[in-house]
């Protein structure tokens, strides 16, 4: 195996930034992370530059920023709150991470293709497309377990893993498919009639698909760039927010002294309010230095690969020879005494803020969940944005008791996702 496994910074700073052209994804992730198509994620050069341009001129649009507000909140009134309160009230188990997937997977869909699936209600429904995605994630970790022969022979043969990734991919690319579709008869009926919409019309419209079919020129972006496109934004938008939301709120369950923090920065500033907004929820420093604690300890993407394209030799010293794989080891580095202190292994979120209050800057290739260098996560500030309003929103109104028999298992998987879920009790506040 030709691999090099790295957690030193100073690697990481020089292959993300320093050295960024030589260090590519490469072919062999291509074709390991073949359901993600040609997206962000899996290209190089032009056309990951291309992508994103594209998504970097959505994201910073104000109206998308609202339109995520207002899809979290009514997720959240709508669903989230009153699934918890039904549990409260039956006095039932309920797994946590489960809630944190559908309600993820219901957002996303909203926000990239302009539907909202209802994963998430009281009967917690099996949706087809949503446990094919899943099942797609996992199939893509097998891959990177087992000899390239070995899944390939699979592959060929349609059977193992290889065969549930087949029909996985070809349930959620029927779904994704379906939509784009409707999305594109939807906006040519919306021109043949020549109907003005209104700015409040608009808000309401500003999902992924909508906006880059209404703004492409004519053939510009064909169904399977767009197919693509979405499959990237479901990965970066979902199980990444799950995993961190998961963890936060485990974390947050076994230390009760930073709950509290947290209840009583969300009460001086806002009182009682069960929701806030956007630019409510970016006012609060001890939040969001409890999130990004929670990320250095469990990153949602446990580790990053790259592939150099030339020889190169390392800060640390080693040599590398051209095609070697690196391997970052994200967790690993989250826990380091020499990055983070004698007390790297504490859940301490007063290290991310300064005496004067506010967040104290780590660079990136220190704090590697959101990426670093130009490939530095386009979505980092709105995945805050939903992560706080979520956070809020069940803090302010329940209070989570672990059972006594769960146990926190990190699972295997190219999400940090729990093992066997996180199971708790609802208490109402």
């Amino acid at each position: 195996m030709n691999y090099l496994v790295t957690s030193d910074p100073n690697n990481i700073h020089h292959i993300m930034s320093k050295s960024f052209d030589n260090y590519v994804k490469g072919s062999e992730f291509r074709e390991i992370f073949q359901p993600f198509g040609d997206g962000i994620f899996t290209s190089d050069s032009e056309t990951w530059k291309y992508n994103r341009a594209l998504f970097h001129s959505l994201f910073r649009q104000r109206r998308f920023e609202l339109f995520l507000e207002k899809t979290i909140h009514k997720k959240v009134h709508n669903s989230l709150l009153p699934i918890l309160d039904h549990a409260q009230q039956q006095g039932t188990v309920i797994d946590l991470q489960d809630v944190f997937n559908r309600f993820t997977f219901d957002n996303i869909c909203s926000l990239v293709l302009g539907y909202d699936p209802s994963c998430l209600s009281i009967e917690f429904p099996e949706v087809a497309y949503e446990k094919a995605f899943n099942e797609a994630e996992e199939s893509i970790f097998y891959r990177h377990t087992v000899p390239k022969s070995v899944w390939k022979l699979q592959e060929w043969l349609q059977i193992g893993q290889e065969k549930t990734m087949t029909k996985s991919c070809k349930v959620f690319d029927q779904f994704i498919y379906a939509c784009i579709e409707s999305k594109r008869e939807e906006i040519r009926k919306k021109r043949h009639n020549e109907i003005v919409e209104s700015d409040d019309d608009d808000d309401e419209h500003v999902d992924f698909l909508t906006t880059l079919i209404s703004d492409e020129k004519e053939g510009v972006h064909d169904n399977i760039f767009l197919r693509d496109a979405a499959f990237n934004l479901f990965v970066a938008g979902r199980d990444t927010i799950t995993s961190a939301l998961t963890w936060f709120f485990w974390l947050v369950a076994t230390n009760p002294i930073v709950e509290t923090k947290i209840l009583e920065e969300i009460k001086e500033n806002f009182g009682s309010k069960d929701t806030l907004g956007i630019e409510e929820v970016k006012k609060l420093v001890y939040l969001h230095g409890a999130l990004c604690e929670a990320m250095r300890l469990f990153p949602p993407i446990p580790f990053e690969r790259k592939q150099a394209i030339n020889g190169d030799i390392l800060p640390s010293g080693h040599n590398i020879k051209p095609k070697t794989m690196i391997l970052f080891s994200l967790y690993s580095m989250g826990r380091f005494e020499s990055i983070w202190g004698k007390d790297c292994l504490e859940f301490k979120p007063e290290r991310w803020i300064s005496e004067r209050g506010s967040i104290i800057h780590v660079p990136s290739y220190k704090f590697f969940s959101f990426n670093a260098g130009p490939r530095t996560c386009l979505g980092k500030d709105l995945s805050f944005i939903q992560m706080k309003m979520v956070a809020t929103s069940i803090l302010s109104n329940y209070s989570l008791h672990l059972l006594q028999d769960h146990h926190a298992i990190p699972s295997l998987s190219i999400v940090l996702l729990m093992k066997n879920g996180f199971k708790v009790m609802i208490k109402k506040r």
